[in-house]
């Protein structure tokens, strides 16, 4: 039985580092590394959390194709419970190219695919009940913006599930939805980035707020490297980021979740919690792909204590 079920968005990323230009016409430019990493806000979360130590299940699809089966792969060797993981027959596994800089930058190419296809069905609603943790990063799919996902929220709570929650695609149309989802959900944590483009100019501290008046619980702001700021029991906390030398960003909101998650199931307090997540956090930061330089719990506690 899964701990921690992440629900949404999964990708294929093919990530190639460092590209410092595009080359031009049919030139070729050569790179250090060229990898494939499973990742999304459902699927990245639930890579890192295993090795955070919980026992993982994803809700998801992916395609029947070349794609979906490396995907499969790469997530059952993280030891990823895929019972819950369709396959789709009408569309691709989504899939992203991602360019990183020598910044950490990671300007992208997507490809929308099967994961938008997530849906909240009996056996994906008990599994959730199961739980510990649900962690639902499907806001912005089409199919998962209804009346049934909120019904289905409602009942995961009542069964005493702690209810995650982070965004796939923001946009103000999302609003009205997040006024009926968000008392449901007993910790939303999007990025500021996210929060500027629903609310506006706004910093971490306004915008925690803002989804407070909304109706959510709890807040917790990703600022990437200004850290993050938590609003809970009508206090707001503020974590700084660990100064690293940053190699790539792609998945790091995802393992901030991850992080979060298992600090909580590990007993620890709010802050405490965000402290867990940003070292996980920065140690994906330091390496290519979702998981970067993360191996274990105890090395993210290594890095906190020095």
């Amino acid at each position: 039985m899964a701990e921690l079920v992440c629900m949404g968005l999964t990708t294929l990323d093919i990530l190639g580092r460092p590209v410092r230009a595009l080359p031009k016409g049919g030139s070729t430019a050569l790179v250090e590394s060229i990898s494939l990493a499973p990742a999304g806000t459902a699927g990245g979360c639930a890579v890192v959390a295993s090795r955070l130590g919980l026992n993982t299940g994803l809700v998801s699809l992916s395609g029947a194709d070349r794609n979906g089966k490396i995907l499969r792969l790469l997530l059952e060797e993280e030891q990823i419970d895929l019972t819950h993981f369709g396959e789709s027959q009408d569309l691709p596994t989504s899939t992203t190219i991602l360019l990183i800089s020598e910044t950490g930058e990671r300007p992208n190419l997507h490809m929308l695919g099967a994961s938008v296809l997530t849906r909240f069905t009996p056996e994906a609603i008990q599994a959730a009940k199961d739980a510990d943790y649900l962690h639902f990063a499907g806001i912005g799919f089409p199919g998962l913006m209804e009346h049934d996902t909120l019904e289905a929220l409602r009942a995961i709570r009542a069964a005493g599930t702690v209810i995650t929650a982070d965004l796939i695609s923001p946009n103000k149309d999302l609003i009205p939805f997040l006024k009926s989802l968000l008392p449901l959900v007993h910790v939303f944590m999007p990025s500021l980035a996210e929060a500027e483009i629903l609310l506006g100019d706004v910093n971490a501290e306004q915008a925690a707020q803002a989804f407070e008046a909304f109706g959510a619980v709890s807040t917790i702001i990703k600022d990437g490297g200004r850290g993050s700021v938590g609003y809970h029991q009508g206090q707001l906390m503020s974590v700084p980021a660990i100064p690293i030398e940053v190699v790539d960003t792609t998945s790091c909101g995802d393992s901030y979740c991850a992080g979060f998650i298992a600090g909580l199931h590990e007993g620890a307090d709010f802050e405490g919690a965000m402290r867990l997540a940003t070292g996980t956090a920065a140690l994906v930061a330091q390496g290519a792909g979702t998981l970067g330089k993360l191996e274990s719990k105890a090395q993210v506690k290594e890095v906190l204590s020095s």
